[in-house]
């Protein structure tokens, strides 16, 4: 297949998807193609978007592949969709997910004695907003409810993976420079 039409047709895919296109959905469509011929022709059409056409990108998201708009112009296209930003998370639901997402699977009491504050609340609101689910039991006294995040989660802050998330060593070169 012609690498220019492969790049056609892997755009008319992902422009057409309404979430993110693993390299497995690829592969299945693709049957002729190994997957390093697919991973070569997504890297090189993450450049030609990167280079032609600056004001979208495709972006690894939530072990997918999808376009998006590029950070810088959010703000138009929200006036323009007349949409206003998703609701923001308060401070103890922040805490919360940052714990549950640096530490799952990790039960309540967990989470509790790490921010030393006794609420559920945030849970329940995580759960709702489906940026958590539940993983299970600890096989311990009690058997608490183990958490951890979702691939809405990765969707809603724009990450491929875990390992994307900041280390901590990167948390406090952050707080260093805001000192």
């Amino acid at each position: 297949m012609l690498k220019k039409e492969l790049s056609n047709q892997v755009v008319a895919i992902l422009f057409a998807a309404r979430d993110p296109v693993t390299t497995r959905e690829l592969l299945d469509v693709f049957r002729d193609l190994s997957e390093p011929e697919l991973t070569d022709a997504l890297d090189s059409l993450i450049q030609e978007f990167r280079t032609l056409i600056p004001a979208m990108e495709v972006r690894e998201i939530a072990g997918g592949y999808r376009i998006t708009t590029r950070p810088e112009y959010h703000q138009v296209v929200r006036a323009y969709l007349k949409t206003k930003p998703t609701a923001k998370l308060s401070l103890a639901a922040l805490e919360t997910l940052s714990v549950i997402a640096y530490k799952q699977p990790i039960t309540l009491p967990e989470i509790m004695e790490i921010r030393g504050i006794k609420n559920t609340t945030t849970i329940r609101t995580l759960l709702e907003k489906r940026l958590i689910e539940t993983r299970g039991r600890r096989k311990v006294v009690g058997k608490p409810i183990m958490y951890g995040t979702t691939r809405d989660f990765l969707l809603h802050f724009g990450l491929s993976d875990l390992q994307d998330l900041p280390t901590l060593e990167e948390f406090n070169d952050i707080l260093e420079d805001l000192s």
